[in-house]
């Protein structure tokens, strides 16, 4: 085979029409050896020679998009010391574009004897080690360009490629479960229905199933378990064994943006599947250990802020550079619109606390193309002092878990939460605004793929996690739900309409909130796992969206909708801007005005009283002090939100400081009246200032001013 030499960069396998340059990275290396495997699983071994600080290249005109190929790096082989170097184990390119499968976990994959620990094992692994694959990088995008849709015209729709499309009956059986699934027109269509802007990927970095789930007969299902930063999963495309996923990967993302909708990926930059000291070696232990993990005091150990073993080296320039390297492939090639970083605070330890200006922020601040995407932080890790929600840069916008526990406390009534409620509920200021940050900075939400669906969030108190394998004791026990009454399924009518009635409170509260919302998919169809609080593990069922509860739950899914379109018709639900709750210019109406049942202002005392709180919110369209991204000014409706979190009727008195407005039904979570205001349909019903409107318990009710407010 002719070989030439070739470049150091760009790193990984990259086809040019001509052939393919081969580059890897390694400070460890004595040799590095490039592996090609034919169909027949031959292989054929070609020695790097070339080397320009640090990166091993060649350059094979032969060799073209299809070709599996891996390396074995020689060196020092010391675990002591942190070196674990091995040749006899087949290792992937920390580049590859594409990766051809999963691994069988056979012995030979570690370098160390079952039982054994302190004893080398040789044993070649390639027999039971995936490949790397070269792709072809030519894609048609036609005129794909990015939405960069503004953060506060946002609402995002966490969903899982598998997950979505298994059990979607119109899907032909091939499709199902894959990216081509996703962009199926019966599921584009339904996510317009839904009027979500954004679509929010579980990973689909390429993943492995953990040992020890394989073991169980589970599998990583989640995918929180990355061993390719560059390869779409292999498992989510109709067709995968040649590359192919890349392909259908960008037409999933041409076609839904297409359709307006952007694509969002759930990144899990801070550890690999190549777990602790007792992990296989896969990947990057075996190319340069050193470089890529971080290693404790005693470097046979690794570092664990993440629960998972080994923790990235974010403190080493090669580390670094892989991360932001394979932050702008997805971006230039794949055309994503953003990522949300797993675990993010575990990327600020330069040391052992968690720095606000560390490396990866300085280098994502300047650069041009990864600083202009949606950047959402998960503001914790599981080390000390990981939980950082709050602290992150400007350009960072943050899943706001304080959001979710205090809109949770709040409806499920517990005392003492009517404060917290009403900052969350405005964009949580006291996190965000002393930063600079404005009140999209807080990714809001009330369910998320970890913990309770919303049909289970307001049917069980406890967790019922032991089809996972683990006695029930994984998963959060702190889980601020409410059943109702009775634990999991009843056929008890009340106690269904009390569950449907929380669960049109938190999803109005949610979209009513200042901030971005995210929605869990299939919480708009009722989907449940039975009381799983970590389905980490459930590549079924279990996890799979239901398709068949659509019917049952249609009323549901019409009210998202109402509420995306209620969010996008009216911007004094989505300010860029914190309220200030001073008189807006030329009235003596502020921009927002917090109230009790009895239409008069909140005082001190009622703020810290200890009970759950029934309230009126006022929120003053003519108070929005910013122009819309034409530089127009800005005139809404005003609205009245009636909340009563308790279990009692609470009779409420409209304040008679609207000037001449009256109200009009927009939307209420409970029967009123007789009136079908779920459907939003009020009759023409209005309502003076001064007069009484009584809620049951547990009801949500939102008037909307008959006239457009003045200011």
């Amino acid at each position: 085979m002719e070989i030439w030499p070739g470049q150091p960069y760009p790193l990984g396998a990259t086809y040019d029409g001509n052939g393919t340059n081969f580059s890897l990275f390694s400070e460890a290396a004595d040799r590095v050896e490039l592996c090609l495997f034919d169909d027949a699983g031959t292989e054929t071994r070609i020695e790097l020679t070339e080397v320009d600080g640090f990166i091993w290249h060649c350059f094979l005109p032969a060799v073209g998009p299809g070709q599996r190929y891996a390396y074995r790096v020689h060196g020092s082989h010391a675990p002591a010391t942190g070196q674990r170097c091995n040749p006899a184990k087949l290792l992937l390119d920390p580049y590859a574009k594409a990766i051809d499968g999963p691994v069988d976990w056979h012995e030979s994959l570690f370098d160390y004897r079952f039982g054994a620990p302190d004893v080398r094992n040789d044993d070649d692994s390639a027999a039971h080690q995936t490949r790397c694959v070269v792709v072809n990088p030519y894609f048609d995008w036609g005129h794909d360009h990015p939405l960069r849709i503004p953060y506060n015209e946002t609402v995002i729709y966490e969903a899982h490629v598998r997950g979505l499309t298994m059990r979607h009956p119109d899907l032909p059986p091939h499709l199902r479960g894959t990216y081509a699934g996703l962009a199926h027109p019966a599921v584009v269509e339904h996510l317009q229905r839904l009027g979500v802007t954004a679509v929010e990927l579980m990973p689909v970095h390429q993943f492995l199933d953990d040992h020890h789930l394989v073991q169980r007969g589970l599998s990583n299902y989640w995918g929180y378990n990355s061993i390719g930063f560059f390869a779409p999963h292999h498992r989510y495309a109709a067709r995968g064994s040649r590359g192919e996923q890349v392909q259908e990967f960008k037409a999933m993302v041409r076609t839904l943006h297409e359709a307006g909708i952007e694509v969002i990926l759930d990144v899990v930059y801070n550890h690999t599947a190549e777990g602790n000291h007792l992990g296989p070696t896969l990947s990057f232990r075996g190319i340069d250990n050193r470089a890529y993990y971080r290693l404790a005091d005693d470097p046979a150990y690794y570092v664990d802020y993440t629960g998972t073993g080994n923790t990235l080296n974010v403190r080493h320039p090669h580390s670094l550079q892989l991360i932001m390297d394979s932050l702008r492939y997805w971006a230039t090639e794949m055309h994503v619109d953003g990522f949300r970083f797993d675990l993010a605070a575990s990327l600020a330890r330069e040391f052992h606390d968690v720095d606000r200006l560390a490396a990866f922020f300085d280098l994502v601040q300047q650069d041009p193309i990864v600083s202009q995407l949606k950047l959402i932080a998960e503001p914790w890790d599981v080390g000390d002092g990981g939980y950082q929600i709050g602290n992150f840069p400007p350009l960072w916008t943050e899943w706001n878990g304080r959001y979710r526990d205090a809109v949770r406390d709040y409806w499920r009534g517990t005392p003492g939460t009517v404060g917290e409620f009403a900052s969350r509920l405005t964009g949580s200021s006291d996190l965000y605004e002393s930063s600079g940050r404005r009140p999209h900075a807080s990714i809001n939400f009330v369910t998320a793929h970890d913990g309770f669906t919303l049909h289970d969030l307001v049917s069980y108190e406890r967790k019922h996690n032991e089809a996972n394998g683990e006695d029930n004791r994984d998963g959060s026990e702190d889980n601020r739900s409410w059943n109702c009454g009775v634990e999991g399924p009843t056929d008890d009518t009340e106690i269904q309409a009390l569950r449907a009635r929380q669960a049109r409170n938190l999803l109005t509260t949610l979209m009513l909130s200042q901030g971005v919302p995210m929605l869990l998919a299939g919480d708009e169809l009722g989907h449940t796992q039975g009381g799983n609080n970590n389905a980490y593990c459930q590549d079924n069922p279990t996890s799979w969206i239901d398709w068949d509860r659509a019917d049952q739950f249609s009323d549901l899914t019409e009210f998202v909708a109402k509420l995306t379109r209620l969010r996008r018709e009216h911007p004094v639900f989505r300010r860029r801007r914190f309220f200030e709750g001073r008189p807006v210019r030329g009235t003596d109406l502020e921009d927002i005005a917090w109230l009790t049942p009895e239409g008069q202002p909140m005082t001190d005392a009622e703020w810290t009283s200890g009970h759950a709180g029934a309230l009126t919110v006022f929120l003053n369209g003519g108070g929005i002090p910013e122009p819309d991204r034409y530089g127009r000014p800005i005139r809404d409706h005003s609205f009245l939100l009636l909340v009563n979190p308790t279990a009692d009727e609470r009779t409420f008195t409209l304040p008679d400081r609207a000037y001449g407005l009256t109200w009009a039904p927009e939307l209420v979570t409970a029967p009123l009246w007789g009136l079908d205001l779920e459907r939003g349909n009020g009759n023409g019903t209005c309502f003076d200032a001064g007069e009484t409107l009584t809620l049951s318990g547990h009801c949500l009710c939102l008037l909307r001013g008959t006239k457009p407010a003045a200011g």
